[in-house]
């Protein structure tokens, strides 16, 4: 396959779930960002998309033939407030079947007004739009399921927020755009056949293997619920704070999707809020878990007429569902701290191990990813001193309980190493990126990409990109690219 591949199987449903629109024609395209690897494996060849075409395709002055452009109809809440959303500065130009016939939906982020744009330019900022993709990239080396970043188009033109600003076009690779918006918009339709296709073409999109099942709205919820829990344990894993958890940003795929006010936890506390916007912590670092329990119990609301056609059965068999979240979660959660310890073999003791840990991190504001990383260096009494008592103890219990893994410390020493990134992206080093990129240089950009998109490894040379900032990070704040 040399190029597009297109089909459009989104625009089967009723036509409220969408509108046909158009990219906006932009004055001077300009390739800023073009992913090669991602590019190689969606199955598009190098040579068709040199970056005069990869600027015409991508912005939207030349859309690619077999396109049929979309803006997406959804609902959510929004920090608990329900309000009418859609695609406001997005617009879907179809799927995309890669060699390997894995679906993806090809959408233009920034590209221009749509019905719902709600007053709004629709258009996007550089900056905004370089912050996604380098985000994007580093949650997909972490293995963290993500939409992806194909590629950034500078549009030649300026846009208006606080202050003026270059506009931009991200190219966003994802699962799907289905959210759980997009139901809580079905159901302000009140067309049980509308809601009943959406949920027969969700389950064929995403969980083909449920399709037998006795009730797809439940199977349907049972697989989501499920790949919600998987997720959020990853994110806390690795000190992501998503920022902005509104239902519109839960992609019933299992990818995160949205990385406006997004960052990582340099000094940890689970407390730990960086969107300027989240002034009651509503979607603070901790807090994720129980916030996505909430999502999934809006998303149980919409599909319960298709779940029992008796109201109380309907809501009994919801709740029951939604309640399987915070187990799943915690057994995922477990999961992935006792290998940040270097654990495999489950003891029951091993919460109270991680909570003392997490406890001693949160009185004393350590940095979160060097302190699992450089646990290798206290494998071996005899190797480091610990910073203070408390940790010294820890130190001893957790040295104990390695020891009943039975396995060499070598092979400890890998675990560590692989569970445990090296490089994360660091708040500040992000802001120091994206502020050069604004002035033309983006030499700190592509260093930053080329070492996160290895994140595990050492990186001679680069080690500064994994040093915390000298205050912690303390008062950082992230700001939403609308």
């Amino acid at each position: 396959m040399h190029g597009w591949n297109w089909v459009h199987s989104y625009t089967g449903l009723p036509r409220p779930f969408f509108s046909r629109v158009q990219p906006a024609q932009v004055p001077a395209p300009r390739t800023v960002f073009w992913n090669q690897t991602l590019a190689t494996e969606l199955g598009l060849n190098p040579d068709a998309f040199p970056p005069e075409e990869v600027a015409a395709q991508l912005s939207g002055n030349r859309l690619p033939p077999g396109t049929d452009p979309i803006a997406q109809a959804y609902a959510g809440h929004q920090f608990g407030h329900f309000t009418m959303l859609g695609d406001g500065r997005a617009i879907l130009l179809g799927e995309h079947l890669t060699p390997a016939q894995h679906r993806v939906d090809i959408q233009l982020k920034g590209s221009g007004v749509t019905p719902y744009s709600r007053r709004g330019d629709g258009k996007a900022a550089l900056g905004p739009m370089l912050r996604e993709y380098l985000i994007s990239e580093a949650m997909h080396a972490l293995g963290i399921p993500t939409t992806r970043s194909l590629a950034v188009v500078a549009t030649g033109e300026t846009i208006y927020r606080e202050t003026p600003l270059p506009g931009a076009i991200l190219t966003r690779i994802a699962a799907s755009h289905l959210r759980v918006g997009t139901f809580q918009f079905a159901a302000t339709l009140d067309q049980p056949e509308s809601l009943r296709a959406l949920v027969t073409y969700t389950i064929h999109r995403h969980f083909p293997a449920a399709a037998q099942a006795d009730c797809l709205a439940l199977a349907l919820l049972e697989n989501v619920i499920n790949r919600q829990a998987e997720l959020v344990a990853q994110w806390l894993a690795v000190g992501f704070v998503h920022g902005v958890m509104n239902t519109d940003n839960m992609a019933l795929s299992g990818e995160t999707i949205d990385y406006g006010p997004c960052a990582f936890l340099d000094r940890y506390h689970p407390d730990a809020v960086f969107s300027s916007i989240d002034h009651a912590g509503r979607y603070a670092y901790a807090r994720q878990p129980s916030i996505a329990q909430w999502n999934l119990a809006r998303f149980a609301e919409t599909l319960l007429p298709e779940i029992d056609p008796i109201p109380e059965r309907a809501i009994e068999l919801a709740r029951t569902a939604v309640e399987t979240f915070a187990p799943q979660f915690q057994r995922a959660w477990l999961l992935r701290m006792r290998a940040k310890l270097g654990l495999q073999i489950p003891e029951a003791e091993d919460q109270i191990l991680i909570q003392t840990l997490l406890r001693w991190m949160t009185e004393t504001g350590v940095d979160f990813t060097a302190t699992f990383r450089n646990l290798t260096f206290h494998l071996d009494s005899a190797t480091a001193q610990p910073p203070d008592r408390d940790f010294g103890a820890w130190l001893q219990s957790w040295r104990a309980r390695l020891r009943r893994e039975n396995v060499p410390s070598d092979q400890i020493r890998q675990r560590l190493h692989r569970a445990n990134p090296r490089f994360t992206p660091r708040n500040a080093r992000v802001e120091e990126a994206l502020a050069a990129a604004h002035h033309g240089d983006l030499a700190p950009l592509q260093r930053l990409l080329r070492v996160l998109a290895r994140p595990y490894d050492e990186h001679p040379g680069d080690e500064g990109l994994a040093e915390p900032p000298p205050d912690g990070g303390v008062g950082y704040q992230t700001f939403c690219g609308t």
